[in-house]
């Protein structure tokens, strides 16, 4: 395969790279003032046409083919910027799933980084099995009346809406009881509690509780019950590489730690450097079968589970290499070892994988 660049997108890293020798330095890549500046940091991106690349015009994208974005995510990598903030398994969701009118209103905010959002999914007794969660919402006249508790909700705390699943009807099958509303972070009725990671990181994410939140009938995605549809949607796109674009930072990330290695190469090292090689191959594989308009279901859980081994093996190189001694390279170790279960656990990966891809246990 030719993974040479087209002269249009040549053109573009070339642009990409000048304006990021200007800028790049500004902005920190880890810690709590990362996430605090994320925000200014989406904003600058989006002014200089560097975000919403392949996402629609009418709502502020470019409608530029998929692979503007992995050479995007290549080039933050390699300046040493911050990653592009992670939205877009938001704006599948609302783009599939939501009326003209919800799309209008919504998705330029989320694009143009003038609106914060967050994920309301995850509850303390349902995560992996977000099946079964428990927090509901009540129809009182045009309104809904949300009570329940959300974990794991990142940029929480600065959020203006929240993307939000809720139990609609409670008689119904736990699958098509659930609902999707856009609701208002910013009102009485709900409450943050920052969680503080093992690594440092204090405003990453956020319990958030909702005690008679309200929201407008008018913001349900969809129909009443059609909420597992719109977080399939979003977690499948939510578990692919090609869209995240950590395969760069994965390779960046041991060629770092192959310079400070003198004489014999470790074996943890080597591994993750197989591995990072693998995930960037796979990326390259799955931006070419998007090129071709071909669309992933439960293949998303290979993407997790693969990106899960490459996380966790250039954790345990940057253990080996630095020891802990050097606080950016074992806050990365630290932070791998929370991939086998955020966005789904590997166990649950690899039920969907045996069930829905090889067909086992029907």
């Amino acid at each position: 395969m030719d993974y040479r660049d087209s002269p249009e997108e040549a053109a573009f890293r070339q642009r990409l790279r000048d304006w990021l020798a200007g800028v790049a330095g500004k902005y920190p890549t880890s810690g709590d003032e990362y996430w605090a500046r994320q925000g200014e940091w989406h904003a600058e991106l989006y002014r200089a046409g560097f975000f919403g690349l392949s996402w629609p015009r009418e709502y502020g994208g470019q409608e530029l083919a998929p692979v503007f974005d992995v050479i995007l995510d290549e080039e933050l990598a390699i300046a040493g910027a911050p990653p592009r903030p992670s939205l877009g398994y938001l704006i599948q969701g609302l783009g599939r799933h939501a009326s003209p009118e919800l799309c209008r209103r919504f998705l330029p905010g989320m694009i143009d980084g003038s609106q914060r959002w967050c994920q309301g999914f995850s509850e303390p007794g349902a995560g992996s099995d977000l099946a079964s969660l428990t927090t509901t919402a009540t129809r009182e006249g045009d309104e809904y009346v949300i009570h329940g508790h959300k974990i794991w909700t990142s940029y929480s705390d600065v959020a203006d809406w929240c993307l939000l699943l809720a139990r609609t009807d409670p008689e119904a099958p736990r699958h098509k009881g659930i609902s999707a509303f856009v609701i208002a972070m910013k009102q009485p009725g709900v409450q943050q509690r920052p969680l503080e990671m093992m690594s440092g990181v204090t405003t990453e994410f956020g319990q958030v509780l909702f005690d008679g939140a309200r929201v407008p009938a008018a913001q349900m995605v969809g129909a009443p019950g059609e909420g597992w549809k719109l977080a399939m949607t979003v977690v499948g796109h939510e578990r692919e590489p090609a869209t995240l674009g950590y395969a760069a930072r994965y390779g960046k990330l041991v060629r770092q730690l192959a310079s400070r290695v003198e004489g014999r190469t470790p074996g943890e090292l080597a591994w993750a450097a197989v591995q990072s090689e693998m995930l960037r191959l796979h990326v390259r594989r799955r931006l070419s079968e998007q090129l071709d308009g071909v669309t992933h279901g439960p293949q998303g859980s290979l993407d997790k589970l693969l990106m899960t081994w490459v996380d966790q093996a250039v954790g345990h190189a940057a253990l080996t290499v630095a020891g802990t001694g050097d606080q950016e390279m074992f806050g990365s170790y630290l932070y791998s070892r929370a991939q086998s279960v955020m966005g789904g656990t590997s166990q649950i990966q690899k039920n969907i994988i045996a069930a829905r891809i090889l067909g086992l246990g029907v």
